[in-house]
């Protein structure tokens, strides 16, 4: 963001002889503005800005170290959040250069919005499970055990990734859940599971092996996998950008995303 400076009036200036003296010094100034702009700018150039699921923050996370580390004097910063919220973000001109979406229908919200540079990229994929507390205190077993008055569940809500994909699970497995709350990211959910506030989640497999030493994981039979997409996006390094998704897509980022739990691309 730009910085706007207030102007002070200075003082008239009291001989002939030093106006010239003022001029040199605005001369000056206005020539270390020019310098500092160019700098900022070779900065700027510099950076890349990464929005991607909430899901990957443990994998990009040390993605994004392993490029910078390949790059010296790039630095990329990371934002995570729900994919649907990161996608009409973009769409409305976020200063984005990459998006990675945890599923195929939000990055087509990116896509229709014209920023997409290039095809999307398959990049991993995911699964749900149950998250319960460390033991799995309440007995949980299956899906349908989670419509149990005696439990707390928490689920994404249907316009988010997770939220799409817990209603597929639904469907298949023929159970109707009673949430007590809709979250607008998996990481809600698993926070609300974490803190003792719900006793039960659905959320992704690689959340729970995030928090191994605290949570426990149910397995979901046949649960559908979710397909995650990476894509630049016409921000302001395109070179950059172009490298992170190649970087990403490539043998170091599928060894980042495996050690994270996640499935990758034949």
């Amino acid at each position: 963001m730009p910085l706007h400076r207030s102007r002070t009036p200075g003082r008239p200036r009291e001989r002939a002889s030093r106006r010239a003296t003022t001029v040199g010094a605005a001369t000056g100034v206005l020539l270390a503005g020019v310098v500092l702009s160019g700098c900022g700018a070779s900065s700027a150039a510099e950076r890349v800005d990464v929005y991607a699921a909430s899901s990957l923050t443990g994998a990009f996370t040390d993605l994004a170290a392993a490029f910078e580390e390949q790059h010296p004097g790039v630095d990329v910063a990371l934002n995570f959040a729900g994919s649907a919220d990161l996608a009409v973000q973009i769409a409305e001109g976020a200063p984005a250069d990459v998006f990675v979406a945890a599923d195929e229908p939000t990055m087509q919200r990116v896509v229709a919005s014209g920023r997409a540079v290039g095809e999307p990229l398959a990049l991993a994929t995911n699964r749900l499970t149950i998250a319960v507390a460390e033991g799995n205190p309440h007995g949980v077993r299956s899906l349908a055990e989670l419509r149990r008055e005696d439990l707390a569940t928490v689920v994404c809500a249907e316009q988010v990734p997770c939220g799409r994909a817990a209603r597929t699970a639904e469907q298949r497995a023929g159970v109707s859940l009673r949430p007590v709350s809709e979250e607008n990211s998996v990481t809600d959910v698993l926070g609300k599971v974490r803190s003792g506030q719900a006793d039960a989640g659905l959320v992704y497999v690689t959340d729970v092996a995030a928090h191994e030493d605290e949570l426990d994981g149910v397995p979901l039979p046949g649960a559908a996998a979710n397909s995650y997409t990476v894509v630049g996006v016409d921000g302001g390094a395109p070179e950059r950008a172009a490298e992170f998704v190649a970087f990403a897509t490539g043998p170091t980022g599928r060894e980042q995303l495996v050690r994270h739990g996640f499935g990758v691309p034949d």
